[in-house]
């Protein structure tokens, strides 16, 4: 603490101490006010993250105005090409005749018959009437899941001699003496892995139907039906995996209670994806029971190509490392902008550095994103993608990074200074985009795909065991990616239960190509027919 002066002290100091003091006084005050501004902000972002919208959309130049419309304002010096008339007169399509006729069209359909009796028409027509076509209509019947039992019959023959004895071909087992099949399996693992639900939540609707199926059956089947089927089919889904040019990678949290460790520790599922605008998705989940760097550099061994992820220093130390090369998430380096303007408020400044940085940003992601939609309607091949990628994007990027290390010579500490020193600290890995047409911007979509198991985490919140989480994540894996490539879920599962014990029985991996969610092999009811 600095001495404290008396008025009588005071009045006796020369002019020379006195200035000496009120300098003092003032850097003391521009501190305090530094540190109180810094406090506000940490405040208002907390009270943001916890009470606030979750979401990276900012309303800003006074509340009226989305960040990317001001973009425009940073693009009049620089050359735009001119977008396809298609893009700039959007035309109202027009209303499709028998739409509900296509809607239903791919559902069972049951025939009620409504008729009048032979001395109902006698009374009104008398002897004479004939019956035109009926009058059709449609309603859209709910019944709720039920279960039947299967009763196979096994013709059983024998010689006349009794020395010979043969029977009938049967369906194979999933599993030894076993009342589960096909669909009742796939109901249950479609039930937990996409629609969330719990077993004990199963079993109790289970019970209401008269039904006594137990959460520790459901679990048993859970894990055996993967190590015996979906394993193998897992394994062969990650080899192909490898093979793409592109991949992205995320991890999130789960907890495991039977994993010989502390009460509480953390497990992960560390996410693995084909790159989002490649065809042919592939989404694995793979389980360990930490973040350390071994678990990719095991999983990805071999691959050589790009992998879009966020800044966790293991992907970069890959990168260092071994073949591959690494990407960095614009959307991570706006996100930490996007919390300083929200925090600000509606009214935030237009010349507020946040403000500022998620224009630039905006405008790169502007542009870039009208390539991609170029590049997807097969309008730009991949070299024209990447020349225009040089061309205007480049700049855009070149600007934003000069306008950072500027900002940062006059911008004190606080959470402003620290997104601008992130895109600093990150700025080989976020240029790595402009090298492939086919890169994504952001890691979001791996972030999309870790939601399901977000979801699912909120209702089951633990998994019991370490096979419960090897199973999970499997299966989780056949989930994704057969959601990814538009496959309805369970019938997917049905099909992959009725097909792999018997790939699993004959040894025939080659048939494993077939099921591949792309593959043109698959039955219709697999595809989802409405969009």
């Amino acid at each position: 603490m600095g001495k404290k002066y008396t008025k009588q002290e005071l009045n006796s100091c020369s002019k020379e101490v006195l200035i000496t003091l009120l300098l003092s006084m003032q850097d003391q005050v521009d501190r305090l006010n530094t540190n109180m501004e810094k406090l506000i902000e940490q405040i208002n972002i907390a009270n943001q993250n916890k009470f606030g919208r979750k979401t990276e959309k900012v309303d800003i130049l006074d509340g009226q105005m989305h960040l990317f419309n001001e973009a425009e304002k940073i693009l009049e010096t620089l050359y735009v090409p001119e977008p396809p008339i298609e893009d700039v007169v959007k035309v109202k399509p027009k209303k499709t005749k028998g739409k509900r006729e296509a809607d239903l069209s791919g559902l069972p359909t049951k025939v009620v018959n409504h008729e009048l009796s032979n001395d109902e028409l006698q009374s009104i027509f008398g002897a004479k009437w004939k019956r035109l076509p009926d009058e059709v209509y449609k309603r859209l019947n709910y019944v709720p899941a039920t279960v039947e039992v299967i009763e196979h019959h096994i013709a059983v023959y024998a010689g006349l001699d009794n020395q010979t004895m043969v029977k009938a071909d049967r369906p194979l087992d999933l599993f030894s003496n076993s009342i589960a099949t096909p669909s009742l399996v796939a109901g249950i693992l479609n039930g937990k892995y996409v629609n969330a639900l719990p077993f004990n939540r199963m079993e109790q609707e289970f019970k209401r139907n008269e039904i006594n199926l137990t959460r520790q059956l459901m679990a048993s089947w859970t894990i055996h039906s993967y190590e015996r089927y979906f394993s193998f089919f897992y394994d062969f889904l990650h080899e192909r995996l490898l093979s793409y040019p592109i991949l992205q990678a995320d991890e999130t949290p789960v907890t495991v209670v039977k994993d010989n460790r502390p009460a509480g520790s953390k497990s992960y599922f560390w996410i693995y994806r084909t790159g989002e605008k490649l065809a042919n998705p592939i989404i694995l989940y793979d389980y360990q029971k930490t973040r350390k760097a071994d678990h990719p550099r095991s999983f990805l061994s071999g691959f050589d190509g790009y992998l879009v992820t966020d800044a966790y220093s293991v992907y970069q130390q890959l990168d260092r490392e071994e073949d591959l090369t690494v990407a960095a998430c614009w959307s991570h380096a706006r996100r930490r902008y996007a919390e300083v303007v929200k925090s600000l408020g509606k009214n935030a400044p237009s010349d507020a550095i946040a403000v500022q940085a998620l224009l630039l940003i905006g405008a790169i992601y502007k542009q870039d994103q009208r390539l991609s939609k170029n590049r997807s309607n097969d309008d730009l091949s991949y070299e024209e993608i990447l020349s225009r990628r040089q061309l205007i994007v480049k700049p855009l990027v070149d600007a934003y990074f000069t306008w950072v290390a500027k900002q940062l010579q006059t911008t004190g500490k606080g959470k402003t200074k620290d997104a601008l020193q992130y895109s600093v600290n990150q700025e080989k890995y976020l240029r790595v985009f402009l090298s492939h047409a086919d890169l994504s911007l952001d890691n979001n979509a791996s972030e999309r795909s870790i939601r399901s198991v977000a979801i699912g985490r909120n209702n089951w919140v633990t998994i019991d065991t370490i096979d419960g989480a090897k199973a999970s994540a499997g299966i989780y894996s056949i989930v994704e990616t057969a959601k990814a490539n538009k496959l309805k879920p369970y019938d997917y599962l049905k099909l992959l239960l009725e097909e792999l014990p018997k790939i699993n029985k004959s040894g025939d991996k080659s048939q494993l190509e077939k099921l591949l969610p792309w593959s043109e092999s698959l039955p219709d009811e697999c595809h989802q027919t409405m969009k």
